[in-house]
């Protein structure tokens, strides 16, 4: 069976932010294409329909996601709007699964709410649980570098966005941290051999 791997970028971010990442899983044998969707100003709601498309184009092929940031949160509210999207994985990396404290922080000022958009909510609330039947694999970031540790007071360990006991929840496979921040993940190689490990054996290699 043919595999596929649809990668989903963050908040702010265009698919070419996933170009390393994207490399690292086609030199390990899988067909990878980016979902470029509009975080801010269209949403969850267009992203996770646009997911449900792209994933049910083709038959005869396992699919898994691999989201950054917001973009984990996005593959995950798509499998709970349709549960067996996929027969594959799903990666998130530097994903803030529980809610993130930095954009409560930003929507608690209205100067600040537009930076957010429309996945204020997802951000502010996160997925709430893993969907049922997927394995989901989280790497987190642990290198304290930026804004969002100004803005929230995040506590450590954090990636200076999100912070790790916000990448966690019951029901995932398997939890990793690498010393790397929350952009510094895209550009992991500890990070893209993780995602692998678990997109091969369901688990991260120690």
């Amino acid at each position: 069976m043919k595999e596929r791997v649809v990668l989903l970028h963050g908040i702010w971010m265009r698919g070419l932010a996933m170009s390393v990442l994207s490399r690292h899983i086609v030199q390990a044998g899988y067909a990878v294409e980016t979902l470029d969707y509009a975080s801010v100003f269209g949403g969850p709601d267009v992203a996770t329909r646009a997911l449900a498309a792209r994933c049910g184009r083709q038959r005869g092929e396992r699919v898994h996601l691999v989201g950054h940031s917001l973009g984990g949160l996005v593959a995950l509210e798509a499998l709970r709007r349709a549960p067996g999207l996929i027969e594959g994985r799903v990666v998130c990396l530097g994903s803030p699964l529980n809610g993130s404290r930095a954009a409560r922080a930003l929507g608690a000022w209205p100067a600040t709410r537009w930076i957010t958009g429309r996945s204020a909510q997802l951000l502010c609330d996160g997925v709430g649980s893993c969907a049922e039947g997927t394995a989901v694999g989280v790497i987190a970031g642990s290198m304290p570098y930026g804004l969002g540790g100004f803005v929230a007071g995040l506590p450590q360990p954090h990636d200076g966005t999100v912070a790790v006991d916000e990448t966690r929840l019951d029901g995932i496979a398997d939890h990793f941290e690498i010393a790397a921040t929350h952009t510094g993940l895209l550009f992991s190689e500890a990070a893209a051999r993780q995602t692998v490990e678990f997109l091969r054996n369901g688990r991260f290699a120690r």
